[in-house]
């Protein structure tokens, strides 16, 4: 976590105002002269939770590591307002089985913070009762969430997930993703989000951004699903069954998924379990 916040302080920081925290443009990146991510422009806005989405190899990673800073691209901008917090959960972290490492203690690693918040973080999640555990012997998705817990301690502005409900079964990631978005709106934080759970995010998610190497398509879920990028990338019947869910209701989305300000008429997506 310290070199996530070394590597945002020297950055492009943008001045003080607005709700923009982070904002790449045509940033490009290359591997062993392979393009990774290709002419890749987006904002981040504060309250916002915008997801990855993609196949193995289609760079998501790689973003987010320029994302936070770790990664320098090849060429393009990426700038983050001054002061930024940020909290980040990785997609993967090794222990070994054999150190005798507590949750409490490993919440106190990379920085000092009380143990006090390490109990708020981690009843904010739902896993207090972990706290004096060895972290290898709790379970999948109390290991999730006390990594969750480790990325809010510092009550961040934006929060970076890479696959967040990796090695959850069902249930647990429909949960994870909703304390996810009820983090969301407790710190008033950005979620920027990888995930390759797509019927399960494209419900808790404000904009998705499509990537192989370059975005292929970006906007709200509703919208992004009929896109024909999306379709060719994911398959017309994954594509069919998130049409995120069945409702009615009595607005309509613009192509931007924003809601339309002229007075619909009788309306209702088709979403499918």
């Amino acid at each position: 976590m310290d070199n996530v916040n070394a590597a945002v302080m020297s950055s492009r920081i943008q001045p003080d105002g607005g709700s923009s925290l982070l904002e790449m443009q045509d940033v490009c990146f290359e591997r062993g002269g392979k393009a990774i991510l290709e002419h890749i422009s987006l904002l981040l806005a504060r309250g916002e939770i915008m997801t990855l989405i993609g196949p193995n190899g289609s760079g998501k990673t790689t973003l987010v590591k320029i994302a936070l800073g770790l990664l320098e691209p090849d060429s393009g901008t990426v700038a983050r307002k001054r002061g930024l917090r940020i909290g980040y959960m990785p997609q993967r972290v090794v222990i070994d089985p054999v150190l005798p490492l507590t949750v409490r203690r490993f919440l106190s690693l990379g920085g000092k913070c009380q143990l006090g918040r390490r109990r708020t973080a981690l009843e904010e999640v739902g896993a207090p009762h972990v706290i004096d555990s060895a972290v290898q012997s709790i379970s999948g998705g109390e290991f999730q969430r006390v990594l969750l817990a480790r990325a809010i301690l510092r009550e961040p502005d934006l929060l970076v997930l890479d696959e967040p409900v990796q090695g959850v079964d069902v249930t647990g990631q429909a949960a994870l993703y909703d304390l996810i978005s009820r983090i969301r709106t407790r710190y008033g934080c950005a979620v920027l989000m990888v995930s390759h759970d797509l019927h399960l995010v494209m419900a808790q998610t404000d904009r998705v951004v499509c990537l192989n190497q370059h975005i292929c398509c970006s906007g709200h879920p509703a919208v992004v699903s009929k896109d024909p990028a999306f379709i060719e990338m994911f398959g017309k019947e994954d594509a069919d069954r998130l049409a995120v869910y069945h409702h009615h209701h009595d607005h309509v989305h613009e192509p931007s998924g924003e809601i339309a300000t002229h007075p619909p008429g009788p309306h209702s997506h088709d979403h499918h379990d």
